[in-house]
């Protein structure tokens, strides 16, 4: 179980929309036709939220918090592309996944694609927890996954204790063996979490918050890009790929809990 010591994160909201922001202005200056680029470097950069570090030989295989880069592989499998992925933030995208709040303004020069996914923030506890609202929260330590979206937010919002993890599995294990009193992850995810018997002990839960959509972030004015994402995104959703890897990652993810708790459940 590796917890980590994370960089202090933008907030939430800024973080995505300067994702967004830069997704359209470093596309725009590099040229008008993303995928055109991408062909001709023989090799397809997305820009996401949080890269997933390269899997050493030896370590612990873990299932990452979000399904972006997966379904990224996918949109780069259609194009004959190998993919590379980088920071939102850093400005060498040819194209953009971010997680974007659903009910947000439409900015001008920019268009959003939806992928089909979409989550909100979500809290599990044990069923014995005195914890009733987010607001309960404050002082109480919450583990997160480091590459997760809500990263910093329960410290800034709800003034929690954050114990930031590698991966939602150890997140997890961390909430089964007592470390911490409530773990945060997407509400699709934990949804489907806590059906599973093991984890009935561990059922109790904050409602959901306000849901973000994954959306793939392309410059108006690249209309062939635009045209061939919003394919594979209505090709996605019409197959219902986002929520079948999101239903294998749970099992994965659920899987890895039970092989390295290390420890028994608290009681």
């Amino acid at each position: 179980m590796t917890m980590i010591a994370a960089p202090r994160p933008l907030p939430f909201l800024t973080r995505i929309l300067l994702a967004a922001a830069l997704a359209c202005a470093c596309a725009g200056a590099l040229g008008a036709d993303a995928l055109e680029r991408a062909k001709q470097r023989g090799k397809l950069v997305a820009g996401i939220q949080y890269v997933v570090p390269e899997y050493q030989a030896g370590a612990k295989f873990r299932t990452p918090e979000a399904l972006d880069t997966v379904l990224l592989e996918d949109a780069a499998r259609r194009l004959q592309l190998p993919l590379a992925t980088v920071r939102a933030q850093s400005g060498k995208a040819d194209i953009t996944l971010a997680a974007l709040p659903e009910n947000a303004p439409r900015r001008d020069g920019v268009t959003v694609i939806p992928t089909g996914y979409a989550a909100g923030p979500m809290a599990i506890m044990r069923t014995d927890t005195s914890i009733k609202t987010w607001e309960q929260l404050k002082g109480r330590k919450v583990c997160v996954s480091a590459g997760g979206r809500y990263a910093g937010m329960m410290e800034t919002k709800y003034g929690a204790i954050e114990l930031p993890y590698a991966a939602p599995a150890d997140a997890l294990i961390a909430l089964r063996t007592g470390l911490c009193d409530a773990a945060v992850h997407d509400s699709a995810l934990l949804e489907e979490l806590i059906k599973l018997p093991e984890w009935k002990k561990f059922s109790a839960r904050l409602p959901a918050g306000p849901r973000s959509m994954l959306a793939f972030v392309v410059p108006a004015s690249d209309k062939k890009t635009a045209a061939f994402l919003t394919q594979v995104a209505k090709d996605w959703k019409s197959g219902g790929l986002p929520d079948q890897l999101m239903k294998k990652a749970v099992r994965n993810i659920a899987f890895e809990v039970y092989l390295d708790q290390e420890v028994p459940d608290c009681h």
